[in-house]
């Protein structure tokens, strides 16, 4: 019998299902209000929404997509077997969407004045994911 041990003491990174077909459509420019509409478990569809409303600076939009997407992302990270904490890789491409919308709703959370959400949210980043906080904060 071989045990496996998290030699860090931590939980194992939880690494999401891939669904490619929000990532393709968007890639090939469809739209992504109607990617979030075809696909509404799509952190990414949320997180790609959220980043052009704040590029448009309509800021209290972006917030609204930003948390869609947050918690269409909690949603399957627990069912993925998350516990709450732990490593989410940014590295592992499906996880994308969930950190894009967290780094989103941090973003707008500050934009807005929301001091508690935005230091909550950049501190789950961060611990979820450095490599994404360091990417998506350059």
């Amino acid at each position: 019998m071989t045990l496996h041990e998290n030699l860090l003491g931590g939980p194992a990174p939880t690494h999401l299902p891939d669904h490619p077909e929000p990532r393709e459509l968007l890639a090939g420019g469809t739209a992504p209000a109607d990617v979030a509409a075809k696909y509404p478990t799509s952190s990414l569809a949320w997180a790609q929404l959220a980043d052009d409303a704040f590029e448009r600076d309509s800021v209290v939009e972006s917030y609204a997509y930003a948390r869609t997407g947050y918690h269409r992302g909690l949603d399957s990270l627990r069912r993925a077997g998350w516990k709450g904490h732990g490593p989410v890789p940014w590295e592992h491409e499906p996880n994308r969407g969930f950190l894009r919308a967290l780094h989103a709703l941090a973003r707008a959370a500050g934009s807005i004045g929301e001091k508690e959400e935005y230091e909550r949210c950049t501190q789950f980043l961060k611990d979820s994911s450095p490599t994404a906080a360091q990417t998506l904060n350059q």
